[in-house]
């Protein structure tokens, strides 16, 4: 090849196995995966939370917790940002026994027509980011679990709650979305960009678990100038997509 990036190898084993790094425990089957720390630090903080286990990198230690939901246990844990360590993570929580994830993030819209808070579940996600074309072979596009979609809907429409069906871009560099790449995403319809989406859905694909998605709209990355409207802000939707991503994943 001459692009070492699509040399996928579709060995299943690796050199370093994530069994080699965390042994299986009693764990729960549901995961949520947040990228909202003050939300599950006030879970924690209000003792409605334990912990269950640490996982470690260079950069931190990422503890695993169960909390008590609809009278069921369920697990979570505040993702590292970027696809490399949000999917570390990941492979470490499948080791661990968790085996059906929801993941609640927020993401830059690249339509302006979308309110900041905005709820959008991606079907489907543009791979342009490294991590995904290890676990797949080179394509365009990878999708989400269909089973994951249909709980998110369910739980959203429950409640009452409007959200956008649509494609993501996963990119790994937040300081190159051009004026023309974001066009050109918007024209393949893509709503939103962000960092993480598509190398989740591969992985999950990979090791054959269920994984989904809920992202609200943040800043503006439509056009020529960038509008952060105060995206990390938005707590009570912060706050509401952490137990619609509970209520989902106890749907898998």
């Amino acid at each position: 090849m001459q692009y070492p990036i699509l040399e996928f190898d579709p060995a299943r084993k690796a050199i370093i196995e994530p069994e080699k790094i965390v042994k299986k425990i009693d764990i729960s089957e549901y995961c949520v995966i947040s990228f909202f720390k003050e939300v599950t630090d006030k879970l924690i903080n209000e003792n409605k939370a334990k912990k269950v286990f640490t996982l470690r990198s260079e950069m931190s230690e990422h503890h695993v917790y169960e909390t008590e939901f609809d009278g069921k246990t369920i697990a979570f844990i505040t993702s590292g940002v970027g696809a490399p360590l949000a999917v570390a993570i990941l492979e470490e929580l499948i080791a661990l026994g968790c085996r059906k994830f929801i993941v609640c993030g927020s993401a830059g819209v690249l339509d302006r027509q979308i309110q900041c808070g905005k709820i959008v579940i991606p079907e489907s996600a543009i791979r342009d980011e490294g991590v995904s074309y290890h676990y797949l072979p080179p394509s365009r596009e990878v999708s989400a679990n269909p089973e994951a979609v249909e709980a998110i809907k369910t739980v959203l429409s429950k409640h009452g709650i409007e959200y956008i069906l649509s494609k993501t871009w996963t990119t790994d560099a937040v300081y190159r979305e051009t004026i023309d790449k974001v066009n050109k995403r918007r024209s393949e319809g893509c709503l939103t960009v962000e960092m993480e989406a598509s190398a989740f859905f591969a992985v999950a694909e990979f090791r054959q678990v269920k994984l989904g998605q809920m992202l609200y709209g943040g800043d503006d990355v439509s056009c020529e100038e960038w509008d952060h409207r105060n995206w990390l802000k938005q707590h009570d939707v912060r706050d509401l997509l952490f137990r619609l991503s509970a209520e989902a994943c106890l749907l898998l």
